[in-house]
């Protein structure tokens, strides 16, 4: 680590540098300063103040140089020696449906299936009846007995409400027989490819229904409203805002554009979104950039989501061997969307037409088709770079750690989830397979970029919650208080990159965003303690108490809104 001596030295030079280029200019807009600020930027990675005009960083240096750039209408925030990293970026959300989760039933921690159910009893008798009851994020691992709920735990509470509730990973929904009875879904409806209708021993469906089969509510549903929609990206956003997350790459449906373009007219968008729409929809993806463009900072149309298999928790993600606990499966490939020849055709299309590509791998073998796909598909498009990803890249082989690197793959991952599946995950496939589980040591270490996100409302969209679970790898059952694959730990500055800089670089943004450097957009977080120089344990307790996006405020917490704010420059 840098002396202050050394620190104090750099941001001269650098102040000295900015001055020079700003000689002729107006003075900064706003000014941090008395700091300790993490910029990112390799040349320069700390300093004490930061000065911002226009929306974008004017200069990064010493205290007394960057007041310098103040003029007289110049707002000068002392940051008490707090500390400053660049604004968040989440590399994998589902953004407007985690606004409708704020707004919904939040069984996650749900102690048994009891609790949930009274839970879902008491939110149900506050519903019109015919109301769908929606959400959830419930988790059977986190109970005692471990063991999926079922259609008759839930009947006798919601006789009047179809229920479909997810499990916490996505890939599983809970129905009551009122739901299943709207669906058409019976003990002769077939398993649609790709998906499972859970059975009982008379083969009655149990009410649990996983991946493709949650499609056969579709037609039953609702579809949400523009204005239901406009409400649940209103609470995403002030949800976002005070974590710190100034922008996302958004697994989005068309109808989400939509209602980000709505927010972008209004100027109501407080973060970035780089939306991306489904692989198998990439011509119409196509059509939008041809009528409306690709967009500008705050919205741009991006790249392409797919999906190869399901996840570990519903026994869906796609692997080598048999499950542990289930094996007579293998898990699913979602062939239903993507029969391989045809996936493996789209994502040679797409990518030679200049689309980024992100596909869902979560179980070993997924994830080695995957590569194999892309290596194909890079094969044929030339030497273009297209910064092909993998999402989750959870569950992987040793040899195909090495592929990432050689192919230039980018493993978007996201932390959180060690939290919970290092639980349980060893009971699904054994400690041997689990070896190489969200292998972020192993991935850096073989030259691969890590993206870091949240697949929120899967997991907490908190990026500090990230950053400590890449760092302790510490499991929410206690158990290991050491790390689960402790091996596979990196430092906090390893996981705040993965968090700015490299994911800026997935989205092909890195020379404006995920760095604090001259030039780049002014989009920062003030953090109430300096989250490289704490213990990992104590990580959680760090809050965010500014967002800055654009340089404007987003988010200020009680404490930084009752701390003195000195608004007067300082004497030319």
């Amino acid at each position: 680590m840098k002396t202050r001596r050394a620190v104090h030295t750099c941001g001269l030079a650098l102040a000295l540098v900015a001055l020079a280029a700003c000689m002729n200019a107006p003075p900064a807009d706003r000014v941090l300063v008395n700091g300790h600020i993490w910029t990112g930027w390799e040349e320069h990675p700390e300093v004490q103040a930061i000065a911002l005009r226009g929306g974008r960083i004017v200069a990064v240096g010493d205290d007394a140089d960057i007041r310098a750039l103040a003029g007289p209408s110049t707002r000068i925030d002392d940051l008490g020696g707090k500390h400053v990293v660049p604004g968040f970026i989440d590399s994998h959300t589902h953004f407007i449906e985690g606004g409708r989760y704020l707004q919904g039933i939040d069984l996650r921690d749900a102690r048994s299936e009891r609790e949930m159910t009274s839970r879902l009893g008491r939110h149900a008798s506050r519903l019109p009846p015919g109301r769908w009851i929606q959400n959830g994020n419930w988790d059977h691992e986190r109970w005692n007995p471990v063991r999926l709920p079922s259609k008759h735990s839930i009947d006798r509470f919601t006789p009047d409400h179809p229920v479909s509730v997810s499990r916490l990973d996505g890939h599983m929904v809970l129905v009551n027989s009122l739901a299943l009875s709207l669906a058409g879904i019976r003990r002769d409806t077939p398993d649609p490819p790709g998906g499972r209708i859970d059975r009982d021993a008379s083969g009655e469906p149990t009410g649990i229904l996983r991946d493709t089969a949650i499609d056969l509510l579709a037609a039953v549903i609702p579809a949400l409203t523009p204005d239901e929609m406009d409400e649940a990206l209103v609470a995403a956003l002030s949800h976002a805002a005070s974590l710190g997350v100034t922008s996302i790459h958004d697994n989005s449906s068309f109808a989400d554009l939509e209602t980000f373009r709505r927010a972008r007219a209004q100027g109501a968008l407080t973060l970035r979104v780089y939306a991306r729409t489904p692989l198998n929809e990439w011509k119409r993806h196509l059509d939008e950039i041809r009528r409306h463009g690709r967009g500008d900072e705050w919205l741009h149309l991006g790249g392409l989501k797919g999906f190869m298999d399901g996840s570990l928790g519903s026994h869906t993600a796609y692997f080598f061997e048999p499950y542990n606990d289930e094996p007579q499966t293998v898990g699913l490939l979602r062939e239903d969307l993507f029969p391989v020849d045809r996936m493996s055709s789209q994502i040679r299309n797409a990518n030679a037409a200049g689309l980024q590509v992100t596909v869902h791998a979560i179980g070993d073998r997924a994830n080695s088709m995957l590569l194999d796909m892309f290596e194909e598909a890079e094969s044929a498009a030339g030497s273009q770079p297209h910064r092909l990803r993998i999402e989750h890249a959870q569950h992987l082989r040793a040899s195909d750690i090495r592929r990432f690197a050689s192919q230039g793959v980018i493993a978007s991952m996201q932390p959180a989830h060690i939290v919970d599946d290092g639980s349980w995950a060893e009971k699904r496939i054994g400690p041997e397979r689990c070896r190489t589980t969200y292998a972020f040591r192993s991935l850096l270490d073989s030259g691969v970029r890590l993206a870091f996100g949240s697949d929120w409302p899967v997991a907490s969209l908190d990026p500090v919650w990230g950053v400590y679970s890449a760092v302790t790898r510490r499991t929410i059952d206690g158990r290991n208080p050491a790390g689960w694959i402790a091996e596979e730990k990196i430092s906090a500055e390893e996981a705040l990159t993965a968090y700015t800089r490299d994911a800026a670089f997935a989205e092909f943004e890195e020379h404006r965003k995920g760095i604090l450097r001259p030039g780049y957009l002014a989009d920062l977080v003030v953090l109430s303690r300096n989250i490289l120089a704490i213990s990992p344990e104590e990580i959680p307790q760090v809050r965010v108490e500014l967002t800055l996006v654009g340089g404007s405020t987003v988010f200020s917490s009680p404490s930084w809104n009752s701390a003195r704010q000195d608004t007067v420059a300082a004497p030319r």
